[in-house]
């Protein structure tokens, strides 16, 4: 097993810690534990890296999480990739002024790649994190949907990450519509593909992991990092021995 980088999230709506059932915010669980007590406590389990993301903005536009963003990292020395609701330069700016070490774009990379290839240029590869929903249709091929999964783009997986890769996109997060939120295990599939299309890009697993099991398996396929989401704030595994694991490989 390689050097993996675990990130732990916390998905945030109306001020609250929930998850969403392949991205349907009809099918929402909430939990009791408040965002910032959350962060802490990945960071008391000795979590370098967190990934936060801001459902209302990313439903409606305009990051609101600034205030949580800056209690997080005043509070520990856990750095901070964020996203939701990113539309323009101005939006990567701010959140990078409040804290974030990596701002997670999403749809924008889709619909306007040329715009976000600027920001990597501006920015730098490391502080921009590129994040694509991906769908397999019944002929096999990668979609690319937008608007809360419920439109295709007309892009395809392929030539746009091929585009990214030679523009110098650094940090890649891909998630299988179909797996998020289930735990029905990484597509190890889909990311033994992309490292083979892309492999200078470092590639972080994200939906269906149930268990360390799961980040070792996408560990082995090429992924440099894992996004852990539902099983690990339900308990299924603990934070604390996915990341002795990961150190003692």
């Amino acid at each position: 097993m390689g050097n993996s980088t675990l990130y732990p999230a916390i998905d945030v709506r109306d001020g609250r810690v929930v998850r969403l059932h392949q991205g349907d915010y009809a099918q929402e669980t909430r939990y009791e534990t408040e965002p910032l007590a959350l962060a802490t406590r990945y960071a008391e389990a000795g979590a370098k890296w967190l990934h936060l993301i801001d459902l209302d903005a990313a439903r409606y536009g305009g990051y609101t999480l600034a205030p949580l963003l800056r209690a997080i990292t005043t509070s520990s020395w856990m750095r901070v990739q964020t996203g939701g609701g990113v539309r323009s330069e101005a939006d990567v700016e701010a959140i990078l002024d409040a804290g974030a070490d990596r701002v997670v774009v999403g749809s924008l990379a889709i619909k306007e790649p040329e715009l976000v290839i600027g920001w990597l240029k501006r920015f730098g590869a490391d502080r921009i994190t590129i994040a694509l929903d991906v769908r397999q249709n019944s002929a096999g091929d990668w979609e690319l949907p937008v608007a809360g999964w419920t439109e295709d783009s007309g892009m395809r997986l392929e030539p746009l990450l091929e585009r990214y890769a030679q523009a110098g996109l650094r940090h890649l997060l891909c998630t299988d519509v179909s797996r998020d939120g289930t735990l029905a295990g990484p597509n190890l599939d889909l990311y033994r593909h992309i490292h083979e299309v892309a492999p200078y890009v470092q590639l972080q697993a994200s939906g269906g992991i149930r268990d360390i099991a799961d980040i070792v398996a996408a560990d082995g396929v090429g992924c440099a990092g894992a996004v852990l989401g539902k099983a690990l704030i339900e308990g299924r595994f603990e934070l604390t021995d996915a990341l002795r694991q990961v150190r003692r490989c």
